[in-house]
C-alpha cells in the first residue's frame, strides 16, 4: 500500500504494508532514527511524534492512519542547521543523560508549547507525564520546558536574551 502524508514539512510517499506501525515505518523505512523504540506497548514514551499538532506513541498509531497527515519527528526540529530552542533549552538545563527519552520529552513539550505557551510547572508535568526517563529525575527537564517556554516569548516577541537567542 501507498502511504502518503506530511513529514516534518515535507510532503512523502512510501510503500507500507497495513499493519506496520507509524514508528516502524520512520525508523526502517524512512531511516529516521530519532524516533525510538522503547516498551512497543505506549508506556514509555521514547517513540513520540506529534500528528496533527498532538503528542502520540507512534508504537502504537497504525501507519495506514497517517495517510494525508501531518507528522513532526525530532529530526524536523532543526533549524537552518541549529538546535531548536527546546532542543537547547535541553542541553543548557543539563536535562539529558543518555538521550534515549530525549526526542520523545522533547517532541511532548513542543506539543504542549505549541498549545500553550506559558504552562504551570503542573501541566509541563502533565504533559510529559506519558514519558519515562530512567536516568535522571525529572527536575531538569521540568526546567527545560519552562527554560523553552522563555526563550520561545522571547523569539516571538522578537527580543533576544544574553546570549542573542
Amino acid at each position: 500500500m501507498k502511504l502518503s502524508f506530511i513529514l516534518n514539512e515535507v510532503p512523502v510517499r512510501v510503500e507500507i504494508e497495513p499493519p506496520e506501525l507509524l514508528a516502524d515505518v520512520l525508523r526502517d523505512r524512512l531511516g529516521l532514527t530519532g524516533t525510538k523504540k522503547g516498551c512497543g506497548q505506549g508506556e514509555c514514551g521514547a517513540c513520540t511524534v506529534i500528528l496533527d499538532g498532538k503528542a502520540v506513541n507512534s508504537c502504537m498509531v497504525p501507519a495506514a492512519r497517517v495517510e494525508g497527515r501531518r507528522v513532526v519527528t525530532i529530526e524536523g526540529l532543526k533549524t537552518a542547521g541549529k538546535p531548536h530552542p527546546i532542543q537547547q533549552a535541553f542541553i543548557d538545563a543539563g536535562a539529558i543523560q543518555c538521550g534515549f527519552c530525549t526526542p520523545g520529552m522533547i517532541l511532548s513539550a513542543k506539543a504542549l508549547l505549541d498549545e500553550k505557551p506559558h504552562p504551570t510547572r503542573e501541566e509541563i508535568r502533565t504533559a510529559l507525564a506519558g514519558n519515562l526517563c530512567r536516568c535522571t529525575g525529572y527536575v531538569k527537564i521540568e526546567q527545560a520546558v519552562e527554560l523553552a517556554a522563555h526563550a520561545l516569548s522571547l523569539i516571538e516577541g522578537g527580543e533576544t536574551d544574553e546570549d542573542g537567542r
